[in-house]
């Protein structure tokens, strides 16, 4: 059974919305301005722990060998920033093991100049990766402190191009809706119903869901509105989304 402790918390159509989506052009990367002295640990960890375990999509593998992890995690943590594990980064929340990162990615099909949300934005490191893949990220995080910090690591970083907000992310961000995918690092015993309906028709919505045993799941949501689900991991355990979720029947 594999455990990943997390921060906090295309469909097939061949319609003329998917050809236009496909055309549009994906903005410009900043690349990373941090000092990176470990690119060797990191092509052995995406290796290792990323491709040899069943991750197809190259743009997932590009951005995670490009992302520097090291950057999102406290000094004191960075020798072991690309062990395929969850590390702590304060505020009683962790930074998302790789691999889970790279799956949950990959299961939300996401394609440069796609919109974006992320529920829980923790360390970055999720945003992070989704912009190197040449997303127009939006991404929530409930902890005042922790956005404040996490803004700072984006942009010294050089992922100033994400938007971070804070605050609480069970109603998603109706204004900049529809998202191309939305991914949730917090778990709730169902899926909040604003996500799914600021989800675009085709779009795909991935996040852990459960009680005691959690899955992540993905949806897809078709033309009439119903959602096709599948199962992408059994045996997860993260951290309980907090907030407005808690008076819907949420963990």
């Amino acid at each position: 059974m594999l455990l990943a402790l997390l921060a906090a918390c295309d469909s097939g159509h061949k319609s003329k919305q998917a050809k236009e989506r496909k055309a549009v052009t994906a903005p410009e990367v900043t690349r990373p301005k941090v000092p990176d002295l470990f690119t060797a640990q990191r092509n052995e960890m995406v290796a290792d722990t990323i491709e040899a375990r069943g991750i197809k999509d190259s743009k997932v593998i590009t951005a995670m060998r490009l992302v520097p992890r090291h950057a999102f995690v406290p000094p004191a943590m960075r020798d072991r920033a690309y062990d395929d594990r969850a590390l702590p980064i304060g505020f009683e929340k962790t930074i998302s093991q790789p691999y889970i990162v790279a799956l949950m990615t990959e299961a939300a099909h996401v394609k440069a100049g796609d919109k974006v949300l992320e529920i829980g934005t923790g360390s970055g490191y999720q945003a992070a990766v989704l912009a190197m893949m040449g997303a127009q990220v939006t991404t929530i995080e409930i902890h005042t402190e922790l956005t404040a910090r996490t803004r700072d690591v984006l942009k010294a970083a050089g992922f100033s191009q994400v938007k971070l907000i804070e605050g609480d992310g069970y109603a998603g961000v109706p204004g900049a809706a529809p998202f191309d995918a939305i991914i949730v690092t917090c778990a709730a015993s169902e899926v909040p119903a604003p996500l799914l309906a600021q989800l675009k028709t085709g779009g795909r919505l991935v996040m852990p869901v459960g009680d005691e045993e959690q899955a992540i799941i993905a949806l897809t949501k078709n033309s009439d509105g119903s959602v096709d689900r599948e199962v992408v991991l059994d045996g997860v355990l993260f951290g309980p989304m907090i907030g407005e979720i808690e008076s819907h029947g949420g963990l």
